[in-house]
């Protein structure tokens, strides 16, 4: 029979007395290691703007750099994995903080951000729990109060860091789910529920939406699709319209999603008319300012956002126009137990109630995860770092360059100015004295642009993403990038210019 304990005396002494692991870094190695690694870090960040925006390598030529090695038997040294690594890195990625990359909505990274990440790692504080990290609970808090006073609410808002966007919305979207739906459904789930539960949000609103009807058990039969205006806005009137008729038809609505920067094209929907559609009908409503709502710090631009602090819950990514490395996201809540009463539990093994008889405040009651992260402070940091005056100023840059980019490609010949909304514009690629029938330009010009964007995002010298307006496939440009500046706009113009009458030239001898 074997034995589940051994006695002291079977214990190897050398076990006791010596630990030598294959893990551990002495002081001074690290030290070594540290300072080379930082050196790479700082030329690499100095000449990002010399290095083409992404690699031109396919997936296979990747795999084919990596090798096809089995996990290996034995160690490699630190010093030779570092090294190796940061080649690898460095020359076989995409740079989001090149400012030249306009794409998706991920901004150029705060070096400061980088550092945090570093200190962060270090302690390695679980941040799921106040007793198992006492100043990065504390930081974490702290962090959530000055996001909501950064975008004009109140900072009693509570709320937690995530991942990004969609984790945002979705830590909202249950909120909002177990706020206004019947209470049985804790115990006896949807499926039971008399009434259809129901949301609402513009034809505008980024995917997360059907993705949390799915996953959340609501089913996409449950999301009304509101019609937007002309100007891209979730249109009220019909809004109110559909709440009533599916209060008629014995449906229960949840929640009205409103937009505060559209993920194409950058339009904030009308949120105080929508603030007051859901205090009518007792409904929760929620705002995915996931890229846009920093904007509201602009006094300027402060009316764009009525109706902001009137919101049930609020999702923001500071990896977006907050310029924080990835991951960095935000639910913000105006009554926070909405947030424990939805995610809290207390089984017996967690001992994490209260510390010194004060009552703890413990973030895995405030969102999906238990074991988290620090997130929080390389937000925090940069925020210091910057302040509320820093950010006004990049923030209208952004925009400001963003019109720029519109004016410039207005005054193109070969170029079709679209839209332009906070620091989005959309713009794209028309041939000189190109002509056909109205349905077929249309078409060719859609096909075009769309094979002209995927040239760009492979050639290394700008990477831009696309939108779709009013039928017209564009090429689409995001400003959230502290690194770009008026001479990269006539830079961008002149690529894709050069880039479309290749596009062009190639798929007239391919039609021909």
């Amino acid at each position: 029979m074997n034995r589940a304990i051994l006695t002291h005396e079977e214990i190897p002494k050398s076990m006791i007395e010596n630990r030598e692991n294959p893990i551990a870094i002495k002081k001074e190695e690290f030290k070594k290691l540290g300072y080379q690694l930082i050196d790479s870090i700082a030329d690499f960040i100095d000449s990002i703007e010399e290095r083409p925006v992404t690699t031109t390598k396919t997936p296979s030529e990747l795999q084919k750099t990596l090798g096809d090695a089995p996990l290996p038997t034995n160690g490699t040294p630190a010093g030779e994995l570092l090294t190796k690594t940061t080649d690898l890195l460095f020359n076989n990625s995409l740079f989001n903080g090149h400012p030249k990359f306009l794409g998706y909505i991920t901004s150029s990274a705060a070096p400061l951000g980088a550092l945090a990440d570093l200190l962060a790692s270090s302690v390695n504080a679980n941040v799921g729990a106040h007793i198992l990290s006492p100043i990065a609970t504390e930081i974490e808090k702290q962090t959530v109060k000055w996001l909501a006073e950064f975008i004009g609410v109140s900072p009693n808002y509570g709320g937690i860091l995530v991942s990004g966007g969609n984790m945002a919305n979705f830590t909202a979207f249950l909120a909002a789910r177990t706020a206004k739906a019947p209470k049985s459904i804790k115990e006896d789930g949807i499926s039971n529920a008399s009434e259809k539960l129901t949301v609402y949000c513009s034809k505008s609103t980024h995917t997360w939406i059907e993705k949390a009807a799915i996953l959340f058990g609501l089913g996409t039969k449950s999301i009304r699709w509101i019609p937007t205006t002309s100007s891209n806005q979730l249109d009220e009137k019909i809004l109110e319209e559909t709440i009533k008729e599916d209060i008629k038809n014995g449906c229960k609505p949840l929640m009205v999603v409103g937009t505060a920067g559209d993920v194409s094209t950058g339009v904030v929907d009308n949120l105080a008319a929508i603030s007051n559609l859901c205090k009518k009908y007792d409904l929760w409503f929620h705002i995915d300012g996931a890229y846009g709502i920093p904007a509201a710090v602009i006094p300027e631009l402060q009316r764009m956002f009525e109706g902001v602090s009137e919101a049930d819950s609020i999702a923001l990514d500071p990896h977006k126009w907050l310029y924080s490395p990835l991951e960095a996201g935000c639910t913000l809540v105006k009554d926070p137990q909405h947030l424990i009463d939805t995610f809290s539990s207390h089984p017996e093994y967690y001992n994490f109630s209260s510390v010194e008889g004060e009552v703890a405040q413990n973030f895995y009651e405030f969102g999906l995860q238990n074991s988290r992260g620090f997130r929080a402070l390389k937000v925090w940091l940069t925020l210091q770092q910057v302040g509320r005056n820093g950010y006004i100023k990049l923030i209208n840059e952004d925009i400001e360059l963003s019109k720029l980019l519109l004016l410039q490609a207005e005054n193109h010949e070969e170029l079709e100015a679209i839209a332009q909304n906070l620091s989005i514009t959309t713009f794209r690629y028309i041939p000189k004295h190109y002509k056909s029938s109205a349905g077929q330009k249309e078409d060719y010009l859609n096909a075009l642009n769309e094979a002209l964007l995927n040239d760009l995002q492979m050639g290394g010298e700008v990477f831009l993403s696309n939108a779709i307006v009013n039928e017209k496939y564009c090429l689409r440009a995001c400003f959230v990038n502290f690194r770009t500046s008026q001479k990269d706009i006539g830079e961008i113009i002149a690529i894709v210019v050069k880039e479309g009458r290749k596009t062009h030239e190639r798929l007239s001898q391919t039609k021909d």
